[in-house]
Formats: C-alpha cells, sequence, structure tokens
C-alpha cells in the first residue's frame, strides 16, 4: 500500500488516524526514554577515581537529576530503569563496570535508588512553579532520598556507619551541590524557553 492510499484510508477512517498518532506518540516517547538513558551513560563517563573511596567522583548523579527534571516523573523513571537494565546486562553505561556483580558493589546502593531518584526529582518538580528555585528543591529532596539509599548499602557492605559516611559522603558534598544547581539551571532554562515559545 502507497503512502497515498495510506492517506486516503487514514481520513475515510478516523480510528486508524488515531491508531496511527499513538503509534507516532508511543515511538517519541521510546527515543526520548532511550536517549535519556544514553545521556546517564555518557555522563557517567566522566568519571574521577578517588584514592580514598571506592565510589567514584561522576557526572552521573547530575545525569540522573536533569533527566528527572526535564523529562518528569514517569518518563525519568523509565529512563533510569532502562539505563540499570542496559548496565545490568552488562552493556558499558556505568562509570568503571557493567553487570549484575557492579550493581551488587560499593556504588549499588546508588545505581539502584537511580530511577526513584529522577521520580522524585520530575514529580516535585511537575508540580511546581517551574523556577530556577523549585528546581533546586526538588534536586535536594532527590539528592537526599539518592545518600540515604547509597550510604545504606555502604553500611551493610562495610559494617560501620561511619566507614560508610566516610566512603560515600565527606568527599562529594561540594561536587553534589554544583550538580544540584547546574540541574536545577538547565531545568530552569529549559522551562522558559518553552514558555518563550507559546
Amino acid at each position: 500500500m502507497s503512502q497515498a492510499d495510506s492517506q486516503i484510508l487514514a481520513q475515510q477512517n478516523p480510528a486508524v488516524t488515531r491508531e496511527q498518532d499513538r503509534v507516532r506518540e508511543y515511538s517519541k516517547q521510546a527515543a526520548i526514554v532511550i536517549a535519556a538513558s544514553l545521556f546517564v551513560a555518557l555522563c557517567a563517563r566522566v568519571s574521577v577515581p578517588l584514592p580514598f573511596t571506592p565510589v567514584p567522583l561522576t557526572l552521573q548523579n547530575f545525569g540522573v537529576l536533569a533527566v528527572g527534571l526535564l523529562l518528569g516523573s514517569r518518563r525519568g523513571f523509565a529512563a533510569l530503569a532502562l539505563y540499570l537494565l542496559e548496565g545490568a546486562i552488562g552493556l558499558p553505561v556505568f562509570s568503571m563496570g557493567a553487570g549484575i556483580a557492579y550493581l551488587l558493589g560499593p556504588t549499588g546502593g546508588f545505581l539502584i535508588a537511580y530511577p526513584l531518584v529522577a521520580f522524585i526529582a520530575g514529580y516535585i518538580y511537575e508540580h511546581s512553579s517551574r523556577r530556577f528555585v523549585w528546581a533546586a528543591f526538588s534536586a535536594m529532596v532527590a539528592e537526599v532520598v539518592l545518600f540515604a539509599s547509597g550510604l545504606s548499602w555502604l553500611v551493610v557492605l562495610t559494617h560501620s556507619v561511619a566507614q560508610a559516611v566516610r566512603f560515600g559522603l565527606y568527599w562529594f558534598v561540594f561536587a553534589e551541590v554544583i550538580k544540584v544547581l547546574m540541574a536545577a539551571g538547565v531545568a530552569a532554562r529549559w522551562q522558559q524557553r518553552i514558555a518563550a515559545s507559546r
């Protein structure tokens, strides 16, 4: 069937048009989610191993926050769930390894929390005025959840709260504040652009 025939059929049958629109929209949303998971993988490649902790310094968290703020709760969750699936099956999307074993390592608590972190950042921000302050607040709340999960897993591995905090928190506070502000700035600027184009 030619494209002209398809258009004629669609004009004659509105249900066909609706179905085609639905397929196009699903395809578009799937492409956005896949691209977002690859963006986080790209951020993970910017990684600096630290000699005093098994947890590297990466741009990964910035990517997670940015995806959550830009895509919203549902698509952000889907993108980060896909990201974890990609890493679990062995694709090189994590900063320093891949596979199920890597998810059970020192950074596992942070990684497993990523879908929830993106969901929380997106949910709070999409129910706000969409200003920079709200973007920063949304990202900060999501960061608290991220570090609660990451440090809890480190406590399980090290059997020591002090050691977990030393490995997973002290060296990262300043960098995480910068990442929160960067993600909030990107999200707020994007919202301004959308508002200006209307």
